[in-house]
C-alpha cells in the first residue's frame, strides 16, 4: 500500500514541476513521508499534508490548490490510488483559475503545446518552432511571470540571440594612432633619430580605449523568483559577449556566481549558479546585501568606470536606512548605477515601498524588465554614449 501511495505522490510531484514549481527529490520523499502518515481515507488531511511538505510560497498556493482538484478527479489516477474513492475537491474561495495558471496547469497535465504552438510549419521561425510572426508579437510584450512554459523556452531562445553593446570606456592613457588628434612629439623625434636625422612624417596619438566593466547585483528573493530565473539567462549572455562582467545575486545574502556563467552552455550555467546558491526565494535584505558588497567586492569590481545594473523591485524588508546609505555609497563608487525594476509593468506604479523610496534617489537611471521588449529596449540605450551624471 506503501508502495502505491508513494507511486501516486511521484506522479503528482511531477505534475508540479512541469506547472513551475521548484519541488526537487527532497520534497517529493517528504510528501510521501506525511501522506503515509495520514493516509489516503480523508482527502483534507491529504491535502493538507501535501501542502505542508510542497508549498513554500504564497504564491505558489493556487498552482498548488487547481493541480490538487484536477489530480484526484482524474479516475485513472484514483485506479492506482488503492482503489479508494475520493470525492471531488472542492476548494473554498476558488473559482475560476486565471486564464495563465489554467493554461500553465493544462500543460502540465497534458504533453500537448498550448494554443499559441498551433500553426502551420512553414510559418516556424528559428526563435522558436512553435510560435507564428502573431504569437512572436504578442510573445515580447507578455510578462515574464504570466508566460507558459512553452513561452518560458521560446523567451529564453529569444534571450540568447540579444546582444549588448557597452560603448568602451576613454583612458587617460594614449596610445599611438596614424588618425589622432593629438601630435606626438616623442614619437616624432624618435623616428626621426632612428632615419638618421632625415625627414620624418609626425606622429600622432588618440586616448585608449577599454571594454566598460559591468557589475550586475540581481535579486533572487521570493518576489522576484520568477524574474530572476529568467533574467539570469540574460546575464549569461551578457558574460559572454563581454570580458569584464562580474555577477552577484542576492536574497538575505550576496553570492558571487561569475564563475558560474562562464560556462558556454546557458541551463549548465544557471543549474551551477543555483547550486552555489543556499537563499533562493527566501526574504530580502537588500541594504545588507549592498553592504557586504561595498565592503567585500566594490574596490575589486568598480574600478575604472564600471556601470552597476541593479535588477530588484527594491521591497525591502529590513532597516530602510541602510539600504539608501548603501545605495549611496554604491553610486559614488561607479560610473553610472542603473536600476532594472519588474514593478515598472504598472502603469500605476508609484514609490510607496520604504525600500524603493530609500534607492530611487540614488539610481542615475530606473527601467522595467519584465519582458522581451523591455529587455530589447534597455539593450538599444545601453548602446548609446553614456551621459554625464547630473
Amino acid at each position: 500500500m506503501a508502495g502505491q501511495i508513494g507511486e501516486t505522490i511521484l506522479s503528482f510531484v511531477r505534475v508540479l514541476r512541469r506547472a513551475g514549481l521548484p519541488v526537487g527529490p527532497a520534497h517529493a520523499l517528504a510528501a510521501i513521508e506525511a501522506a503515509a502518515a495520514v493516509g489516503p481515507e480523508r482527502r483534507d488531511d491529504l491535502y493538507w499534508a501535501l501542502h505542508a511538505t510542497l508549498v513554500r510560497k504564497r504564491e505558489e498556493k493556487p498552482i498548488f490548490d487547481q493541480a490538487f482538484h484536477l489530480f484526484w478527479r482524474n479516475p485513472r489516477l484514483l485506479e492506482r490510488m488503492m482503489g479508494l474513492l475520493l470525492p471531488n475537491l472542492q476548494l473554498e474561495g476558488t473559482g475560476t483559475p486565471p486564464p495563465d495558471l489554467a493554461a500553465r496547469l493544462a500543460e502540465a497535465f497534458s504533453n500537448q503545446a498550448p494554443r499559441e504552438a498551433k500553426t502551420e510549419p512553414e510559418q516556424r521561425e528559428e526563435i522558436t518552432a512553435t510560435l507564428s510572426a502573431s504569437a512572436q508579437e504578442e510573445l515580447r510584450q507578455r510578462d515574464f511571470d504570466s508566460m507558459s512554459l512553452t513561452e518560458l523556452a521560446a523567451a529564453k531562445a529569444a534571450l540568447a540571440r540579444l546582444r549588448l553593446s557597452f560603448p568602451p570606456t576613454v583612458s587617460r592613457r594614449w596610445q599611438r594612432h596614424p588618425w589622432g588628434k593629438r601630435f606626438d612629439g616623442r614619437a616624432t623625434l624618435r623616428a626621426a633619430a632612428r632615419s638618421g636625422g632625415e625627414f620624418a612624417l609626425p606622429k600622432f596619438a588618440r586616448r585608449r580605449e577599454r571594454p566598460t566593466p559591468i557589475v550586475v547585483l540581481c535579486d533572487i528573493s521570493g518576489s522576484m523568483d520568477r524574474y530572476a530565473r529568467i533574467l539570469l539567462h540574460f546575464v549569461h549572455g551578457l558574460t559572454q559577449d563581454h570580458d569584464r562582467v562580474q555577477s552577484f545575486v542576492f536574497g538575505t545574502r550576496l553570492t558571487n556566481i561569475t564563475r558560474a556563467l562562464q560556462d558556454r552552455d546557458v541551463d549548465q550555467a544557471v543549474d551551477r549558479a543555483a547550486r552555489a546558491v543556499v537563499d533562493w526565494s527566501g526574504g530580502t535584505r537588500i541594504g545588507e546585501a549592498l553592504l557586504r558588497f561595498n565592503k567585500d567586492w566594490a574596490r575589486r569590481v568598480l574600478g575604472r568606470g564600471a556601470i552597476v545594473l541593479l535588477i530588484t523591485d527594491g521591497l525591502e524588508r529590513d532597516d530602510p536606512a541602510l539600504l539608501g546609505r548603501e545605495a549611496a555609497r554604491l553610486q559614488r563608487s561607479c560610473r553610472r548605477l542603473i536600476w532594472l525594476n519588474p514593478l515598472l509593468r504598472y502603469e500605476g506604479f508609484a514609490p510607496r515601498a520604504l525600500g524603493i523610496q530609500a534607492l530611487l534617489p540614488h539610481a542615475d537611471e530606473m527601467r522595467p524588465v519584465h519582458s522581451l521588449d523591455s529587455l530589447a529596449a534597455l539593450a538599444e540605450a545601453l548602446t548609446k554614449p553614456i551621459p554625464a551624471r547630473r
